[in-house]
């Protein structure tokens, strides 16, 4: 999977207000973000190369249409920052990692299984560190 011309930019830069949707974990890391990693299991849960880079993009763009939540902070792990954004049932996990990549994780439906991922912090790590390769 290779999601193809991903804009890096910081679109909170180019925008007059405040971002509304950006927690202040976010938005202290944004203008740092100049990589995106996807992990496998993110494309295997949305199954569909055009719906990821769709939603990599709308998160990047910080993009508050389809979203009901967008840059909520969850955690801090090991010196990764934790992330989810939520569109209809979809919750999407993301982290920003100390080398200031955006990572993304896992794109959970069922709310249960997505409590049980952000508590499975081995599993988290183990995403992260695959994204390296």
């Amino acid at each position: 999977m290779h999601v193809h011309s991903i804009r890096i930019g910081n679109p909170c830069a180019e925008r007059k207000g405040f971002c509304i949707n950006c927690s202040s974990h976010f938005m202290t890391v944004r203008p740092s973000i100049r990589s995106v990693a996807i992990s496998r299991r993110f494309v295997r849960d949305l199954k569909d190369e055009e719906k990821v880079t769709s939603i990599v993009e709308d998160v990047l763009d910080c993009s508050q249409l389809e979203f009901h939540e967008l840059h909520k902070f969850e955690k801090s792990m090991g010196g990764n920052l934790i992330f989810r954004a939520k569109k209809e049932k979809l919750h999407v996990v993301y982290g920003v990692d100390k080398k200031l990549r955006i990572i993304f994780l896992r794109a959970i439906k069922n709310f249960n299984e997505y409590k049980k991922f952000l508590m499975d912090r081995k599993e988290i790590m183990k995403l992260i560190i695959s994204t390296h390769a």
